[in-house]
C-alpha cells in the first residue's frame, strides 16, 4: 500500500543518494548560520548554549489576572524561561468583560484583561526586564503591548530592556482562527503602525509572530501551513514598506509560529524548507542585506488538534514525539501542551508535566547535541525538496489572485484548508489514518478524569472592578483621549501614540476597539465558495 505524508505527497518505503540527484540550485544546503539558512539560523543552535537550549515557554492563561499570575510564577519556579499569555475571547475581539457579547466567556480560554489595572495584577512580581513575554493577541495586539509597556514604565523599567513578541498577525485570523475585529486595510495600517512603534520604543520586541500553527489546527497541511504563513508574511513586508520603512529597519524583528505534528520526519522536512523560502524570498524579492532579515526564526507548539479526550494520557507521548520534531527542526522556542486540554484547561499538574517534557529532551536526550541533527538524510533532504516545492506552488496560487489579502477576500485560503480538514477527516473515519485510542485500540470504559474548571463567579468580578474603574477615574481625559484616538484614526499619524495615552488615562481595551470600530468598521468574511 502506498502511504502519503500530511500533505499529500507519497512517502518512499526507502530512499536512496540517486532520490536527491538533479537538486537545482535554490536547494543548496549551506552551513548552519549560512544562507539559506536550511541546517538552521544560527551557526551553534543549541549546542552554543549549555544548560540553556531553547526558550521554553508555557501558554497559561485563565480566569482573573491574580489567577494567572499565581500560575506563571510557578512556571517560572520550575524552571520556565520564557511566558506565554492566553488570552480569554472577549479581550482578542476587543470586548470588555461586562460587554453583552462577553457574556459566558469572561476568562474561560484565557485571562481577561480590560485596563491596565488587570495587566498590573497580571504580571505583579515577575521581572519583565528579566522575563521574555509571548502575547498570543492579533486584532487588539497593539493595545495589549501598550498595557504592558504602562506596566513596566511604572515600576521604572524602561521600554528598551524589554523583551518578547505579539503575535499580531491578523491575517490568519480571516483565514483560520475567526478573532478579527477590523477590515484588512486599517488592521494592516495597525500592524505598520506598531512596526514603527517597537522601532523607536521597544527596539527588542519582535513585532509579529506570523502564524501558521492556527491555519494548521483548522486543518491545513504541513505544505498548507508554511505556504499560507508565508504569503501572509510577505504581504506584512509589503505593507511596512508601503508605509516608507527600509527593509532591514524592521525586518529582523519579524518572527513565526508554527505547529509540531507527530509526523516527526515531515515536520522536520517543513522548517527546513520554510527558511529555506524565507531566506530566498527576503534577499531576492525584498533586497534585503542584513542576515537577520532573512533568518525565519520561530516558536513552536505541539499540536493541539491531535490531543484526544479518549485515553488522554497518551497525548503525553504524543507531545513528547511533537516536541522532538521541532527541536529536531531546529525551533528558537517551544511550547508544548498539557495532555488534559482535550477535555479542559490544563491543571497545574499537567502544566508541570508538558515543562518537563521539555526538560527531558533538553537534559536527557542528544537532540541538542548536534546542529540539524538530519542533515544528509536521504528521506529528510527529499522530503524537505518536496514541501519546499508544494509550498512554493501554493505562494504562486496566492500571488496571482493578487497577493495573500485579495487571496482572503477571495476565500482561497480558508477553502484550501476546508478541503484538507475533510479530507483528514474522512481518512480517520474511514480508519485508513489511525488515532490511537480513538479509531483503534481503544477502550470500553475509560478512567474517570477531574479537570480544571473556571468559576463563574469570575465574570461578576470583573464587571465590579470594571464598574470601580469607571467611577474612579477622571471621565473628561478618558474621554478626551479616545477623542485623539478617533481623529488618528480617521487620518495617517502613528495609532500606537493617541492609544497609549488613553489607556494610560485608564481607558479600556474595549473602549478604544469600540471607538476604532467607529471609523474603520468590522470585517464581515467571504464564503470560501466549496
Amino acid at each position: 500500500m502506498e502511504r502519503h505524508n500530511e500533505s499529500g505527497i507519497p512517502v518512499a518505503p526507502v530512499y536512496r543518494p540517486e532520490d536527491l540527484a538533479g537538486w537545482d540550485p535554490g536547494t543548496e544546503l549551506g552551513e548552519p548560520g549560512e544562507y539559506p539558512y536550511t541546517r538552521g539560523v544560527y551557526p551553534t543552535m543549541y549546542t552554543g548554549r549549555p544548560g540553556r537550549p531553547w526558550t521554553m515557554r508555557q501558554y497559561a492563561g485563565f480566569g482573573t489576572a491574580a489567577e494567572s499570575n499565581a500560575r506563571y510564577r510557578r512556571l517560572i519556579q520550575g524552571g520556565a524561561t520564557g511566558l506565554s499569555v492566553a488570552f480569554d475571547l472577549p479581550t482578542q475581539m476587543g470586548h470588555d468583560s461586562d460587554a453583552p457579547l462577553a457574556h459566558g466567556e469572561v476568562g474561560k480560554v484565557g485571562v481577561a484583561i480590560d485596563s491596565v489595572e488587570d495587566m498590573r495584577v497580571l504580571f505583579d512580581g515577575i521581572p519583565l526586564d528579566r522575563v521574555s513575554t509571548s502575547m498570543t493577541i492579533n486584532a487588539p495586539a497593539a493595545l495589549l503591548l501598550l498595557l504592558y509597556q504602562l506596566v513596566a514604565e511604572e515600576r521604572g523599567i524602561e521600554a528598551v530592556r524589554l523583551t518578547g513578541t505579539i503575535q499580531n498577525d491578523v491575517l490568519k485570523e480571516y483565514v483560520a482562527r475567526g478573532t478579527y475585529i477590523f477590515p484588512p486595510g486599517p488592521s494592516l495600517r495597525l500592524t505598520a503602525d506598531t512596526f514603527r512603534y517597537c522601532r523607536a520604543e521597544i527596539p527588542k520586541w519582535n513585532t509579529i509572530s506570523v502564524s501558521g500553527y492556527h491555519m494548521a489546527e483548522a486543518g491545513a497541511s504541513p505544505a498548507q501551513e508554511i505556504a499560507f504563513t508565508l504569503a501572509d508574511a510577505i504581504a506584512y513586508v509589503r505593507t511596512a514598506l508601503a508605509a516608507g520603512m527600509e527593509v532591514d529597519a524592521f525586518a529582523p524583528r519579524l518572527s513565526f509560529f508554527f505547529v509540531a505534528r507527530t509526523t516527526l520526519l515531515e515536520e522536520v522536512a517543513k522548517f527546513r524548507a520554510a527558511r529555506r523560502i524565507w531566506a530566498r524570498v527576503m534577499r531576492e524579492e525584498f533586497g534585503a542585506r542584513d542576515p537577520r532579515s532573512m533568518m525565519l526564526r520561530f516558536h513552536t507548539q505541539t499540536a493541539g488538534v491531535q490531543l484526544t479526550a479518549q485515553q488522554p494520557e497518551l497525548n503525553l507521548v504524543r507531545v513528547a514525539v511533537q516536541g522532538l520534531a521541532a527541536v529536531l527542526g531546529g525551533t528558537q522556542s517551544l511550547h508544548t501542551n498539557s495532555f488534559d486540554e482535550a477535555l479542559a484547561l490544563p491543571t497545574e499538574k499537567s502544566a508541570r508535566l508538558a515543562l518537563g517534557t521539555q526538560q527531558v529532551l533538553a537534559y536527557e536526550t542528544d537532540a541538542a547535541h548536534t546542529v540539524d541533527p538530519f542533515a544528509g538524510s536521504y528521506a529528510v533532504e527529499r522530503m524537505t525538496d518536496e514541501v519546499e516545492a508544494a509550498a512554493l506552488a501554493l505562494m504562486a496560487r496566492v500571488e496571482a489572485m493578487g497577493g495573500a489579502v485579495a487571496a482572503i477576500e477571495a476565500g482561497f485560503q480558508k477553502g484550501e484548508i476546508e478541503r484538507n480538514a475533510y479530507r483528514i477527516a474522512r481518512e480517520t473515519e474511514s480508519g485508513e489514518r489511525v488515532v490511537v485510542g480513538v479509531n483503534r485500540f481503544a477502550l470500553d470504559e475509560e478512567d474517570p478524569y477531574d479537570p480544571l474548571r473556571v468559576d463563574p463567579a469570575i465574570e461578576d468580578r470583573q464587571r465590579a472592578a470594571l464598574a470601580a474603574l469607571r467611577a474612579g477615574r477622571d471621565g473628561a481625559a478618558v474621554d478626551e483621549a479616545l477623542a485623539a484616538v478617533r481623529e488618528a484614526a480617521a487620518g495617517t499619524e502613528n495609532m500606537l501614540y493617541p492609544m497609549r495615552e488613553a489607556l494610560r488615562a485608564r481607558a479600556t481595551v474595549g473602549e478604544v476597539c469600540g471607538v476604532l470600530r467607529e471609523v474603520w468598521g468590522t470585517y464581515v468574511p467571504a464564503d470560501s465558495g466549496w
